[in-house]
């Protein structure tokens, strides 16, 4: 690669969030990195893409003098804002540290962590994801350990990808971290668990005694060998390689095959 790589650093819970520091301090020494971080969170706005007003960008200096880009759209708007305004090229988008992990296709759909990776990928960019299992800013900032076990983790996954690109059918790489790092903390590689919660909802009523409804989700037992089970159970690092082609592998003869062919004649 001529020159130093351009390294995109986004994320999904806004520009004062924690784990954007660490993304920062950890990607820094790979190359030149630009740091363009929505205004306030943007949690579960999966790819989402804002055309309903209009998108602005501000500058920021923040962590003794840093300078930083701001926008009040969404992580996904973000790599397009990137690529347009910013610079002409980018080697590599690195999204996180989400504080709290993205784990299972049910979380990763909604992810806008991974969004921004998504994004990426459709426009042909590496792209990391990296996330936490811990749902409060000052427990990351409070634990040192495990700041700087995180960062050495994103060092040394994100030079590979710029030093060894991303070959197919990989798109995107997911990586989530358990709430403790140490020296001592296993790596693994995991496929991503199908759901992680049932879907809930709370039941209230406003002020006014209008019906209000608040949605949250009961943990599933996880299975063994999914990235769920690898970063809550085992307490290790899940690496879980993603493909944004969602079209199934269908062989002839299949059960499949003979079910969309019923549908097509139903349209007759």
């Amino acid at each position: 690669m001529a020159g130093k790589p351009h390294i995109l650093v986004t994320n999904d819970d806004g520009v004062h969030s924690p784990g954007l520091r660490l993304l920062y301090e950890a990607l820094k020494p790979l190359g030149e990195v630009i740091v363009l971080a929505p205004e306030t969170p943007k949690s579960a706005s999966g790819l989402g893409i804002t055309l309903h007003k209009p998108l602005r960008l501000t500058r920021l200096r923040l962590w003794g003098g840093v300078e930083v880009y701001v926008t009040n759209g969404t992580p996904s708007d973000i790599v397009y804002m990137a690529l347009e305004e910013l610079t002409d090229h980018i080697d590599l988008v690195a999204s996180g540290v989400n504080l709290g992990d993205n784990t299972s296709i049910q979380v990763i759909l909604s992810s806008g962590t991974i969004g921004a990776a998504a994004q990426a990928a459709l426009l042909g960019i590496p792209a990391a994801a990296y996330s936490i299992a811990i749902e409060e800013p000052e427990q990351l900032e409070a634990d040192r350990e495990t700041w700087e076990q995180a960062k050495k983790l994103i060092q040394k996954t994100a030079r590979y990808i710029l030093e060894n690109g991303m070959p197919p059918p990989i798109d995107i790489i997911s990586i989530n971290m358990p709430s403790k790092m140490t020296p001592n903390t296993p790596v693994k590689l995991a496929p991503a668990a199908r759901a992680r919660y049932t879907q809930k909802i709370a039941r209230g009523r406003d002020p006014r005694g209008k019906p209000l409804y608040w949605l949250y989700g009961e943990q599933i037992q996880p299975q063994p060998g999914t990235d769920v089970y690898t970063v809550h159970v085992e307490k290790a690092v899940a690496i879980t390689p993603l493909r944004l082609d969602l079209n199934p592998q269908l062989k002839p003869g299949t059960r499949a095959i003979q079910w969309l062919q019923g549908l097509l004649q139903a349209t007759r």
